[in-house]
């Protein structure tokens, strides 16, 4: 029962989770919501939602991806997906570009603005990464990252 009282999180100390702090995604869950919090502590002033942080650093990463490719290796459904690129458009951070192969798809380019909005967000964001696995050692934070990824079916960029 130890265990399961572990997961509670601070000021929770007598609350017993029972199967729950055995379960995958409770935990998965918890932890979002956890990282989330500090992300938006340590962003605060950047205006900018994890989700858009992260299409930012696929294109830096992808550029001229195809819109639905990158929703879905994201998990961003359609219609949510098309409403964060435009609201990026019209803020000058992403271009769409039709290519002429498949006039149906959309492609996404960081602007030079976009470039720069990263740039400026590239190091608070990378401290709240190290603030985040804080309480893990750098070991156990390598396993959980490649059992994350495991999980997700996602490649270890080490191979």
């Amino acid at each position: 029962m130890d265990n399961a009282k572990s997961a509670a999180s601070p000021g929770d100390e007598n609350l017993d989770y029972g199967e729950l702090a055995g379960s995958l995604g409770f935990l998965l869950r918890l932890s979002q919501l956890q990282s989330f919090a500090g992300f938006f502590s340590g962003m605060e002033g950047f205006d900018v939602r994890p989700g858009e942080i992260s299409v930012l650093m696929l294109l830096a990463q992808n550029p001229g991806v195809r819109q639905g490719v990158l929703a879905r290796a994201l998990m961003i459904k359609r219609a949510h997906m098309t409403k964060m690129v435009r609201a990026m458009e019209t803020a000058g951070i992403v271009t769409r570009t039709v290519p002429e192969d498949d006039r149906r798809s959309v492609e996404l380019w960081l602007t030079d603005k976009g470039k720069a909005r990263l740039d400026t967000m590239q190091a608070p964001f990378l401290a709240h990464e190290t603030r985040n696995a804080s309480v893990l050692s750098a070991t156990e934070e390598a396993q959980l990252k490649t059992l994350l990824r495991k999980y997700l079916g996602l490649a270890d960029p080490e191979t």
